[in-house]
């Protein structure tokens, strides 16, 4: 996965394999920055109550693709990196109500520096 971010966007582009996991069409997912309500690092609210469609969930591996959730359509990549399912490099925004997705939830291995940078240019 990489991310990019200019003036305006936060750009996250899939790799192949995660297009793949996440059964994602677009390779990448623009977010204008004056759209990111909140910026979270660490651990994410989790979803017990959703439904994944499309996507994939192994307990303890992945988590990737769309959720529908009581807060709405929701983007998940977030996958084991050290141990069981990592929950401490994960990076969440929360999204305009107007939005496609409400809420992206990213495995990033720098998700402090990312969740800085963010917080940065939404303010």
């Amino acid at each position: 996965m990489k991310l990019d971010l200019s003036e305006a966007t936060f750009a996250i582009t899939l790799e192949a394999a995660e297009q793949l996991w996440a059964a994602h069409l677009g390779k990448t997912i623009y977010v204008p920055l004056d759209h990111i309500t909140q910026v979270q690092t660490g651990s994410p609210d989790s979803i017990w109550k959703g439904i994944r469609a499309p996507g994939t969930f192994v307990p303890g591996l992945i988590r990737a693709g769309t959720y529908y959730t009581e807060r709405g359509r929701e983007f998940w990549y977030v996958t084991r990196q050290s141990g069981p399912l990592d929950q401490t490099n994960v990076l969440t925004l929360a999204l305009t109500p107007e939005d496609y997705y409400k809420r992206i939830v990213l495995s990033v291995p720098d998700c402090e520096t990312w969740g800085d940078r963010l917080l940065t240019h939404t303010n």
